[in-house]
């Protein structure tokens, strides 16, 4: 089972820039989409059937323009669960899962927080989403939580800790509450195959920071501890360029 997250920063642009043809190459059975900006109405979804992927669901924030996440999938989940159930969270289309024989696929797009309510928003959504993820996990305990966490989570995972100490994504309480949410029983798959520095999903547009490759980790594939034994490859995809973003992609034995 090969899954591609990828904040696409807006899909109708990506699409623009290529996405669809990247995507047919990279076969990936099963799609999560963060921040794609448009409303299901608002996408050609014949173009996505026919780039292989006859089962897509979208979930938009209701603020147009703004945020929602999708899953494509090559064949029909068996269940597929749109938000949280927690209202403030559903308003701004933020989760997505979808069931394939035992294995849960939830594509998530956590909150920035680049002022301070903006940051009390996202301070708050996390300790929310571990509560609720703590209960999904009664009933799903093969979970796979794909996305931009908007969070780095040690200094390996950002070009330039101590002068991004004080910034939103790298604040000690937001690492710390990452740390806690693997503790809690989820492994973060790409570092449990690569231990090594100079290893990012996102650079600002600003300063060419891309071509420098002054980035920072924010996309993870977390998976949960029962489907350890299944982990087969987790890897970051930089050479996609249709986003300030780039793919991950994890592959377990289905």
């Amino acid at each position: 089972m090969k899954i591609v997250s990828y904040n696409v920063n807006g899909i109708r642009a990506a699409v623009n820039k290529g996405f669809l043809s990247w995507l047919e190459t990279v076969k990936a059975d099963v799609v999560c989409l963060q921040e794609i900006k448009a409303m299901e109405d608002q996408l050609e979804l014949q173009r996505f059937e026919a780039a292989g992927y006859p089962y897509h669901y979208w979930f938009s924030a209701q603020k147009k323009g703004y945020s929602g996440v999708a899953v494509l999938s090559k064949t029909r989940p068996d269940h597929v669960e749109f938000g949280t159930g927690i209202e403030y969270m559903d308003v701004e289309g933020r989760n997505l899962r979808a069931d394939f024989n035992g294995v849960s696929v939830m594509s998530l797009y956590l909150p920035s927080g680049t002022n301070i309510a903006r940051l009390d928003h996202k301070l708050q959504y996390m300790a929310d989403f571990q509560k609720y993820i703590d209960q999904l996990r009664k009933e799903y305990p093969r979970l796979v939580i794909l996305g931009d966490y908007n969070i780095c989570h040690r200094p390996i995972d950002i070009h330039d800790p101590v002068r991004n100490k004080n910034v939103s994504g790298f604040l000690p309480v937001e690492r710390e509450w990452i740390g806690n949410f693997i503790e809690s029983g989820f492994i973060d798959s790409f570092r449990y195959f690569n231990q090594e520095p100079d290893h990012y999903t996102w650079w600002s547009y600003r300063a060419n920071s891309r071509a420098k490759n002054k980035g920072w980790r924010l996309d993870y594939g977390m998976v949960s501890e029962p489907l350890e034994s299944r982990l087969k490859r987790s890897v970051i995809l930089p050479e996609a360029k249709h986003s300030d973003h780039c793919p991950i992609l994890v592959e377990i034995d289905a």
